[in-house]
């Protein structure tokens, strides 16, 4: 892809959003360019003739139109799951969200799901076994455990679920599970230590935050 149309890449700075308000789409728009307009081409046909694609598509459109501002985001995964026919869910968590693990868990299996939940530091792994450094660990002088990703996602593939939850999980952690996982992945939670797991927060009140975010870190 050259350094034109990288520029041209930049939904986030668009100011008519002709793609979802219709009306005139701009010169610059993705939908003008013709390389783009095959991959456009190409993700239709998936949809149309991948059946495992169109009926992951067609029910979360389903549940955007019938739980529009009236369903929990825990609500819509459980219309999500009923919908595509998935019975058995897996549950990725943070042993910092245990409880809250326990509390979905008891939820999901209330509505009658088979469910299965593996802990981010099942293996008990040091993470000196990755390369970390003692003086890089949250308390340097303390066994620390890693986080496991890799081993959540091949766990819950053993256990043949057919749509897996991640429940808080670190940066780059989340990658991994996503990476390794057999079945498709949904979000209930994100991690953010410092807003309550609430990221967004971090750009509702970004004139607070001016100082981190912008920091020059290179």
């Amino acid at each position: 892809m050259n350094e034109r149309l990288n520029e041209m890449i930049d939904c986030a700075n668009c100011k008519a959003y002709a793609c979802y308000f219709k009306g005139k789409i701009p010169e610059n728009c993705l939908m003008n360019k013709e390389k783009i307009q095959e991959i456009y081409n190409a993700s239709l046909k998936k949809y149309r003739n991948d059946e495992r694609i169109r009926n992951l598509a067609l029910n979360a459109a389903r549940v955007e139109g019938e739980g529009y501002l009236r369903w929990t985001r825990i609500e819509e995964v459980m219309e999500f799951a009923w919908k595509c026919g998935f019975k058995r869910l897996g549950i990725a968590f943070c042993i910092g969200l245990r409880d809250e693990a326990k509390a979905l868990m008891d939820i999901l299996r209330h509505n009658e799901f088979e469910v299965y939940s593996v802990v981010c530091k099942s293996g008990s792994i040091a993470k000196e076994e990755i390369g970390l450094k003692k003086e890089e660990k949250i308390r340097p002088e303390k066994f620390e455990v890693m986080c496991n990703p890799i081993a959540q996602a091949e766990i819950l593939n053993k256990a043949r679920t057919e749509l897996n939850l991640i429940l808080g999980l670190c940066v780059g952690h989340d990658t991994l599970f996503i990476m390794h996982s057999k079945a498709p992945v949904t979000c209930i939670a994100v991690k953010d230590r410092v807003l309550s797991h609430n990221p967004l927060g971090a750009l509702y009140a970004r004139h607070y935050f001016r100082k981190r975010l912008y920091e020059d870190h290179m």
